[in-house]
């Protein structure tokens, strides 16, 4: 996981991401035309998203395709974020509850009883 944050640090590699979001399946010349470096720069940002499994290559013909491979950030999301989530929108679901006067013994709080 450390090789999929370490790709994510650098701001280039994240355009190259976002470029591939936006359409899967370009060739090396596609991603380096928006991109403000040399072809070679752009293929070492590759190589090492490659190592982090965020891209894929496949060949067609003469021309290798990179697509976005979502794996890794589904689980950083999983492990990462989704874990905090659960317990906000847990904390969110008990308020709500004690505010409309629902949550048993905790409706007598601040909604209930000052009627």
């Amino acid at each position: 996981m450390d090789a999929v944050f370490k790709a994510l640090a650098d701001p280039c590699r994240r355009r190259l991401l976002d470029s591939l979001r936006r359409r899967n399946g370009q060739t090396l010349g596609e991603l380096c035309a928006p991109m403000e470096m040399t072809r070679q720069s752009v293929t070492q940002h590759l190589d090492l998203l490659l190592g982090a499994n965020l891209v894929s290559t496949r060949w067609r013909g003469r021309e290798r395709l990179h697509y976005l491979n979502a794996v890794p950030l589904q689980q950083i999301c999983e492990r990462w974020i989704r874990r905090f989530e659960r317990r906000r929108l847990a904390a969110l679901h008990a308020l709500r509850q004690r505010l409309e006067g629902g949550g048993g013994d905790a409706g007598s709080g601040a909604a209930g009883g000052d009627r």
